[in-house]
């Protein structure tokens, strides 16, 4: 058992027959009445953000989580067939499960969480950051380099990315996995 002492960012907890995420929290004492935290919990299910209050010093239930690495293999229908790279067990993983499955490429690395109680799948975490080669993007005009201007592209996984105008056709760029945004061109 934890307490509202322990809380902090990446803590699973069991709560409402769910297992949480603690995403964001911020412990507040009010001048006057009792000190509470305020949490944002994302549900490790359903994707589902939730704001809740737990007033200072409640009890809750962390759940233990091991982490282990899993590489990609293929697709399998709306499936994805990852493999432990030890033990060569393969594991298979509806796409839905996955944030950012649209920039996963073969052999790519990802880490899985596991409910140590159960061995159950709590969540999969790409890459925060790929490099992967635009395969498809318009030609930009000359002399519209200096303005911050996008454009849409395709990298190698099939994802679409708004690049600046000078990024062409075998240029390869990095993109934040987290929110689809070009960063920058890779070396």
């Amino acid at each position: 058992m934890a307490s509202t002492a322990d809380i902090r960012n990446g803590l699973m907890i069991r709560f409402n027959h769910d297992i949480y995420e603690v995403v964001e929290f911020l412990h507040v004492k009010p001048g006057k009445g009792n000190a509470f935290v305020r949490t944002k919990l994302k549900s490790a299910t359903s994707g589902k953000v939730l704001d809740n209050t737990f007033p200072s010093g409640a009890k809750l239930e962390e759940v233990s989580v091991e982490r282990r690495k899993y590489q990609y293999l293929y697709p399998e229908g709306t499936d994805l067939v990852f493999m432990h790279n030890q033990t060569f067990e393969q594991i298979t993983v509806p796409k839905s499960r996955i944030e950012g499955v649209e920039y996963l490429l073969e052999s790519m690395e990802s880490d899985f969480l596991f409910n140590v109680d159960d061995e159950s799948i709590i969540k999969v975490e790409i890459p925060n950051f790929v490099i992967q080669k635009v395969t498809y993007t318009e030609p930009g005009i000359k002399g519209d380099t200096a303005t911050n201007v996008y454009k849409p592209a395709t990298i190698e996984s099939g994802a679409q990315v708004k690049v600046p105008l000078f990024v062409n056709i075998d240029d390869v760029i990095k993109v934040d996995t987290r929110t689809g945004e070009y960063l920058e061109r890779a070396k």
